[in-house]
């Protein structure tokens, strides 16, 4: 069974919030009949009723898309367990998330059907996080109401925003971070145009992407190190002949080429990996090749004792992380010493805790991410930077 009015909806929240279009249709949206609401999982998977939402507009129903997707990039869900909240608890909460999203979002065009929560509704200034509402509400210094549906009569929001148990399945953890990403990316690239963005998405963005720890600026200076070093080895090729071969008669002079380096990431994915950690760094790693112009020449390759077949990629988020056995980062080395093109510089993501060669593959660099604070050195022949958790 389909929702009625969903590409509208999805059309309208696309274009009236660009910024959180990737979120909106990153979300799979399953028909609920009988359900009397509109919810979504930690999953990114929103549960509607068809009955409902098909009495609102396309502006509605793109709103309460919008609302959901805010949740979900918010880690609503996640926070809600942090912060101790139960069942019991469960509806105050998600007031106090809604108030955080809804206080900039309405004032930029969001048109959520019913009375929407706002801060003023719980007796506080626009601006707070939901873990300050919520506190506020309890301690009695705002109206708490015993019907939370008398606020807002079409949710109950779900374990994406409650952190409630819910379903299983849907989109991964790490998968989620890297969509998460994302969209702060287009959000601050469209926080560059004036009023383009409400202040709270912008606050969200810039603390979703800003550096926390040392490790970034590091792993971003061995991996420039690294690529200039290759793409600065011009050398002379006779695929290319010299423009002055027109007047040398029949000698044929070779050409100076500059190459363009091949980038390959080997993936640890060895059982005492974490996913979260690992698609964090992927995604570091996919920012700084960008940034130097590479991400479309990205092959990442996922390894344990075996290493998978290389994934060309031009997104992270599409980067399929296989495995959870022993540990053997000498066999991903391998196998991307053994790619062609032959990549000049091979980043290595692991734990450490794995058997190295001997010595370096001869003719490519290889950077090592070391995750973890704990983690074993790498080898001297590599060289290696520590990445922490945020």
């Amino acid at each position: 069974m389909t929702i009625p009015g969903l590409a509208a909806a999805r059309l309208w929240a696309a274009m009236r919030f660009p910024y959180l279009a990737t979120g909106v249709f990153g979300a799979t949206v399953i028909a609920e009949p009988g359900s009397g609401t509109v919810s979504v999982d930690e999953g990114w998977r929103m549960h509607a009723d068809p009955e409902l939402t098909g009495e609102w507009t396309a502006a509605q129903l793109g709103s309460v898309l919008v609302h959901h997707v805010c949740h979900l990039l918010r880690t609503h869900g996640d926070r809600a367990k942090l912060a101790g909240v139960g069942p019991d608890e469960a509806s105050e909460w998600v007031r106090a998330a809604d108030a955080e999203i809804n206080d900039d979002l309405i004032s930029a065009g969001l048109d959520l059907p019913g009375d929407p929560v706002i801060p003023r509704a719980l007796g506080q200034p626009d601006g707070l996080l939901a873990e300050q509402y919520y506190e506020a509400t309890r301690a009695g210094k705002g109206p708490r109401g015993d019907n939370p549906r008398r606020l807002s009569e079409w949710l109950d929001c779900g374990s994406g925003a409650d952190g409630q148990p819910g379903g299983d399945g849907g989109l991964p953890r790490w998968q989620a971070e890297l969509l998460r990403r994302q969209v702060a990316q287009d959000v601050i690239a469209h926080g560059k145009q004036p009023g383009a963005v409400p202040a709270g998405l912008l606050r969200w963005a810039a603390e979703t992407l800003s550096p926390k720890v040392n490790w970034r600026r590091l792993l971003a200076a061995e991996l420039r190190r690294a690529i200039s070093e290759v793409a600065g080895a011009v050398d002379y090729s006779y695929r290319k002949p010299s423009r002055r071969s027109a007047v040398t008669g029949d000698v044929i002079l070779p050409a100076l080429r500059r190459p363009v380096p091949e980038v390959a990431v080997v993936c640890d994915t060895s059982g005492s990996m974490t996913e979260d950690l690992l698609a964090m760094v992927l995604a570091e790693v996919e920012g700084l090749l960008r940034s130097l112009g590479l991400a479309r020449r990205l092959r990442v390759l996922a390894c344990d004792t075996a290493a998978a077949p290389a994934q060309r990629v031009s997104s992270a988020r599409q980067v399929t992380l296989v495995g959870g056995g022993g540990t053997d980062m000498g066999i991903g080395i391998a196998a991307a010493a053994a790619l062609r093109p032959r990549p000049a510089v091979c980043v290595v993501l692991t734990d450490g805790y794995t058997p190295w060669p001997s010595g370096g593959p001869k003719g490519m660099r290889v950077v090592v991410g070391l995750l973890g604070d704990g983690a074993p050195d790498a080898p001297e022949w590599a060289r290696s930077v520590r990445v922490h958790a945020a």
